[in-house]
């Protein structure tokens, strides 16, 4: 039985970065007007000449249908590097300056409507921009940066390049300069008058590069000096960071306690810049404890299914607030019907909304929750390609692995919840068996602590981890990152898909590119069940 619930699975983005349109131009004028305040607004004629002479270096951020972010870029050459005004690199901010063949994109105009920031529109909008850089194989991002607080810090430092200096050195705060240094941009020099009208920076402005790790030839050679293509501008990105959060389960007084510590999580997942954050399987039964008193399971679970529709509004302003994709482990879930559904919860940073049940429960699972199995499995696509979520009990059927690998999926999230050692082996070696058969990488997160009076829950074993394929191209003993042992911490990695596609293709062995698939195959018959 596929979960029904009240929330809209795979709706339409709530938070779009996209190419701008001469429709949003009223929009980006308002954006502007609220940012720049004390300064000339634009023109409409500036912004639309800004799309028709580059129209792919202008992106838009629309929330909830209205513009709130614009961003706009050029292609130019070296001529970058040298000292320039802001008038005469964009042609009077028009962008008549771009060139087709340039070798750097030059960013020349960001504004976010200041009631919006905590959604992270400019970390977005940088993203895109690199992902645009890569695409077109440039050699990097060029531009020249505001300096906002320096009219209130000049006297205090002295000059201008003391005034870098400080903020580099995090003496002194700058919210424009410092969030570029952290986005991995480096200082060129500083240019006097590059925006003349800019009173809050006076004039001044910071020369940034962000050098492309991916600039090189389209054909490269690989390990074993054979040629292959290069996947520079691939639509997806080559290097994911993925975090796995090894959670402490004990008990706590009130939901806003529990969203307090999860919050946490998600925070620090973003300020590390993580593509993806996976949680452990049915980790939020945590909220059982607050009346801190044991109740019968038929109570239990109607109780911690009353927190469903809250959880899935919870988790997916986390994920944009923090440009995070959550995968929130999984909660239980009453379906229309009344069954209850072991459901991970997938709350993409654009605002879409996916959901995963557990087509597998466990015999504890059946007999403490009446929990049922579902008959719904399907690749998610996402901002970083398709992935796949299997949750604890069901990784270890190799059938629904390969089914989703079969879909494009090179990443699997695996929650899981064991309660011993035993347990938690049979989760490990198959994920690993799952990560090697498959050639993918598997990401698995799993509680740790107590959590009396909660039956089926009381106790934890858990040693989270992130597992690869096992080839020289990877790291040794199939294992990117690893937790302590039952204690709670997050663990990172950036995992490369150009990697794992090129293992795919010339590893020592290709265990999908060598399939037999005149012997065998996977069928999948679930979506046709009937009920």
């Amino acid at each position: 039985m596929v979960v029904t619930t009240k929330r809209k699975v795979n709706e339409e983005p709530k938070l779009v970065i996209r190419n701008a349109t001469p429709d949003d131009i009223d929009g980006i004028l308002d954006v502007a007007g609220k940012s720049y305040l004390g300064m000339a607004p634009y023109p409409k004629e500036m912004v639309l000449a800004q799309m028709t002479n580059f129209s792919k270096g202008c992106f838009v951020a629309i929330l909830n249908g209205a513009v709130v972010g614009y961003t706009a870029s050029i292609r130019i050459s070296d001529k970058c590097l040298v000292p320039h005004s802001w008038r005469e690199i964009t042609g009077g901010g028009f962008g008549s300056t771009h060139e087709e063949n340039g070798e750097y994109l030059y960013g020349y105009e960001v504004c976010v409507d200041p009631s919006k920031r905590r959604y992270k529109i400019g970390q977005r909008f940088y993203d895109q921009r690199k992902k645009l850089c890569r695409f077109l194989r440039l050699k990097g991002i060029v531009f020249a940066g505001r300096l906002p607080n320096l009219k209130k810090k000049i006297k205090e430092v002295g000059t201008v390049e003391n005034y870098v200096e400080s903020v580099r050195e995090r003496k002194i705060k700058d919210p424009v300069l410092g969030f570029q240094l952290r986005n991995g941009f480096e200082v060129l020099g500083i240019f006097k008058n590059y925006l003349p009208n800019d009173a809050e920076s006076l004039g001044y402005a910071c020369h940034m590069i962000w050098r492309n790790p991916q600039h090189y030839d389209a054909v490269f050679n690989d390990s074993r000096g054979k040629k292959i293509a290069s996947t520079a501008g691939s639509e997806f990105a080559n290097s994911v960071r993925v975090a796995t959060v090894q959670y402490k389960q004990r008990r706590v007084h009130s939901l806003e306690e529990f969203e307090k510590l999860v919050t946490y999580f998600v925070d620090v997942c973003g300020d590390y810049r993580c593509d993806f954050v996976l949680f452990p399987e049915l980790f939020t039964l945590q909220l059982l404890s607050i009346d801190n008193e044991t109740i019968p399971p038929h109570k239990a679970i109607e109780k911690i299914t009353s927190y469903t529709e809250h959880l899935k509004k919870f988790f997916g302003e986390l994920a944009m607030k923090y440009n995070v994709n959550i995968i929130a482990g999984s909660h239980p879930c009453k379906a229309e019907n009344g069954d209850i559904h072991n459901v991970s919860f997938i709350c993409l940073r654009d605002g879409r909304f996916y959901e995963q049940p557990k087509i597998h429960p466990t015999p504890n699972e059946k007999y403490w929750w009446n929990i049922k199995g579902a008959d719904k499995l399907q690749a998610i696509p996402t901002d970083c390609g398709p992935i796949g979520v299997l949750i604890c009990f069901d990784s270890e059927f190799p059938e629904l692995s390969r089914y989703l690998a079969d879909q494009g999926i090179k990443i699997l999230f695996v929650p899981f919840l064991t309660d011993e050692r035993q347990g938690y082996c049979r989760v490990r070696y198959c994920a690993q068996a799952r990560a090697i058969e498959n050639e993918i990488y598997v990401v698995m997160a799993g509680s740790v602590g107590n959590l009396p009076n909660v039956p089926n829950i009381d106790i934890h074993y858990s040693q989270s981890c992130i597992l690869t394929p096992c080839d020289f191209a990877f790291a040794r003993d199939g294992i990117a990152s690893e937790a302590t042992p039952n204690v709670e911490m997050l663990s990172f990695a950036d995992l490369r898909i150009d990697t794992l596609i090129e293992t795919r293709n010339t590893g020592t062995v290709q265990n999908l590119k060598g399939r037999r698939h005149e012997l065998y195959a996977v069928k999948w018959y679930g979506n046709k069940l009937e009920h």
